[in-house]
């Protein structure tokens, strides 16, 4: 049982995780540093320091603050019994909705704009975020292939495309200022088509119809 110093400790340590994000997603990561940070908290560097020894461990616990409050739909258990084509419809529905939320978007654009200054950015965010992904969907499509339900072959790559379809339309839009907030109309669209043109590529029944074409040519 935690005691009352110890949940004071990380009530504080969540107060400077929110104000690092604001601080970030307002002037960028090149634009802010921890005095900065600190004045705006109100106390001291020296009380931040204590927490986080540098920026770029605090920009890290930002990316883990957001992966543990938004990540849910890419690392709940996926059932193995059932429809899976029902239960990838699921997950692509899930992560659209994860990332259209605001502050997702926001990260994505930070790290965007600066991965390219800032090359530490962009491994954070891949570690923190798409790799436990990537991670987690490729455990999943291996055993759906070991099933027979998606053709044999890299379970990760499966992933990697997955991914991508659910980021191609509607999450697109809402990145570039578009259409913020896509309708829910646009992520049923974009959920189904997600789905069936992965299931075209990945699933058994793309093998089928090759080797049907193949035996009529």
């Amino acid at each position: 049982m935690k005691g009352r110093a110890q949940c004071r400790k990380e009530e504080r340590r969540q107060s400077i995780v929110a104000v690092a994000r604001r601080a970030f997603f307002r002037s960028g990561y090149g634009g802010t540093s921890m005095s900065s940070i600190a004045a705006e908290l109100g106390g001291s560097k020296a009380t931040l320091w204590a927490y986080f020894r540098s920026k770029e461990e605090l920009f890290a616990a930002v990316i883990d603050d957001l992966v543990d409050r938004y990540g849910e739909a890419l690392n709940q258990p996926i059932p193995l019994d059932g429809d899976p084509e029902a239960a990838l419809k699921r997950l692509a529905r899930d992560f659209m909705q994860t990332l259209f939320q605001p502050d997702i978007i926001a990260l994505q654009r930070l790290v965007t704009g600066e991965a390219g200054r800032f090359p530490e950015l962009g491994r954070l965010f891949h570690e923190r975020g798409p790799q436990r992904a990537l991670d987690h969907l490729g455990t999943w499509f291996e055993a759906l292939m070991v099933r027979g339900f998606l053709r044999r072959g890299d379970p990760v790559l499966a992933a990697r495309h997955f991914i991508a379809l659910c980021q191609s339309g509607g999450f697109q839009l809402a990145m570039w200022g578009i259409e913020p907030v896509p309708s829910e109309e646009t992520v049923q669209t974009d959920m189904t088509e997600a789905v069936q043109t992965f299931l075209r590529a990945f699933g058994f029944r793309a093998i089928g119809l090759k080797a049907i074409g193949a035996r009529s040519a």
